[in-house]
């Protein structure tokens, strides 16, 4: 199954789990993947490459077949020594046809075949990089708007606490001092809560761009803030990554396409045989003093075959194949170099997803502590334990921990997708 089929299956399978397609302002990631496979503008590009290989991609443009061509033409001149009118009408039809070429058009042939796989491979990388730029975009908002509610939290400890002091202060039980220190308090969480309200709308502006939607689109998010946490293994990681990367399999397309051009250089030590038939049709027609003076036609067919062989070219043949080989080997030290590149990066993800999984376990506690301390810190303000500094520290503490969980959940789902990326795990599909 080539790529492109493979991206059929995908949307395929995404239309099926889209449950919630009914419901216009409900955004699964399922809808947004769909839609920013079908909408977004670096695929359309991408396809339309892809229809361009597939039209060059036959025997006619290889050079296979004949060609056939027809001309007319028709000349006037007049001798003022003579006063003689000469009128000649000329018109062929011509076949020419390459019956051997070195199998340049065989070799021309996989070439073309080799482009067009070439352009599926790099539509099926444009297609993984567009699922794993959606995933990361789409929970990017969701980390947005859970940072909102944890602001809101935080915004709305402060507007108590403010109303608190204002309280006490009309019973004699404050002085201005803490209700403006309050207050202050207040206005910079409401602050913050504002900004991140804009920040969400900015992330899901550009959720929208790449999806190809209206910025303007607005969307309830139906799927849940959390991360997978299942362990991966290095070694099934590297076994997909070497089977099913799409990067490194167009690397290898790549080096067909250098064999290709070897095989095109040396065509050229080959003669060329070909072949031409047609006919000719002439009329010639003399004037003079208004007579006619001459008259003359002629049908001409005709049948030609034609052997041509460079005998020599001043080495061009030679270092055309020379060049050709090194190219050649050149790709095969690129190949090299993207295996070992592409196990780096692996290391590193299966690093960090290791490390990532450990950090969201540390957070979940601190997140735990931090409320508990939060909710103590609350009642111990209220009855005087505590100053409003300490309450305010304690509140920071809490909002700063609160982040630290999110990202932490947030960075965990990017890692995942980066290995699934450099896997091939978003173009798997069932053999044919």
């Amino acid at each position: 199954m080539k790529p492109l089929k493979k991206t059929i299956y995908i949307l395929s399978i995404l239309f099926i789990a889209n449950f919630a397609k009914g419901q216009d302002n409900i955004l699964t990631l399922s809808t947004a993947l769909e839609q920013a496979l079908e909408n977004n503008y670096g695929l359309i590009i991408s396809r339309a490459s892809l229809d361009v290989a597939e039209i060059n991609n036959n025997w006619g443009t290889a050079g296979r077949y004949p060609t056939i061509g027809f001309d007319a033409s028709g000349n006037n001149s007049y001798e003022l020594n003579n006063s003689l009118y000469t009128n000649r009408l000329a018109a062929g039809v011509g076949l020419n046809w390459i019956l051997f070429d070195g199998f340049r058009v065989k070799f021309t042939k996989s070439q073309l075949e080799t482009l067009e796989d070439l352009s599926s491979g790099l539509l099926a990388v444009q297609v993984m990089s567009t699922i794993e730029d959606i995933i990361q975009v789409y929970y990017g908002v969701l980390l947005q708007q859970e940072q909102l509610e944890v602001l809101e939290t935080v915004m709305q400890l402060s507007e108590d606490r403010y109303q608190y002091e204002m309280k006490k202060k009309s019973l004699g039980g404050s002085v201005t001092y803490n209700v403006l220190q309050a207050k202050n308090v207040y206005l910079t969480d409401k602050t913050n809560f504002m900004n991140q309200e804009m920040l969400v709308r900015n992330t899901t502006r550009n959720l929208n761009f790449m999806m190809g939607i209206e910025p303007s689109q607005t969307w309830e998010f139906s799927e849940a803030f959390e991360a997978d946490t299942s362990e991966f293994i290095l070694a099934d990681l590297l076994s997909k990554m070497t089977a099913d990367n799409q990067t490194l399999k167009n690397q290898y397309t790549s080096l067909l396409l250098k064999e290709n051009e070897t095989a095109l250089q040396r065509s050229a030590y080959y003669p060329s045989i070909s072949v031409g038939a047609g006919m000719d049709y002439g009329n010639t027609r003399s004037y003079s003093g208004g007579a006619q003076t001459f008259n003359s036609e002629t049908v001409l067919p005709y049948g030609n075959v034609r052997l041509s062989f460079d005998i020599y070219s001043a080495g061009v043949r030679k270092r055309g194949v020379e060049i050709a080989r090194i190219n050649e080997d050149v790709a095969k030290v690129e190949i090299d170099q993207m295996e070992h590149a592409l196990t780096n990066e692996l290391f590193n993800l299966f690093d960090y997803h290791t490390v990532r999984l450990e950090l969201l376990n540390v957070a979940n506690e601190n997140l735990e502590a931090a409320e508990l301390n939060l909710s103590i810190s609350e009642d111990k303000y209220r009855s005087g334990v505590i100053n409003s500094f300490n309450y305010r520290d304690i509140q920071l503490i809490y909002l700063n921990v609160s982040f630290q969980r999110l990202q932490a959940i947030h960075n965990l789902i990017s890692s995942k997708a980066s290995l699934t990326q450099i896997t091939g795990g978003f173009l798997s599909y069932t053999s044919e």
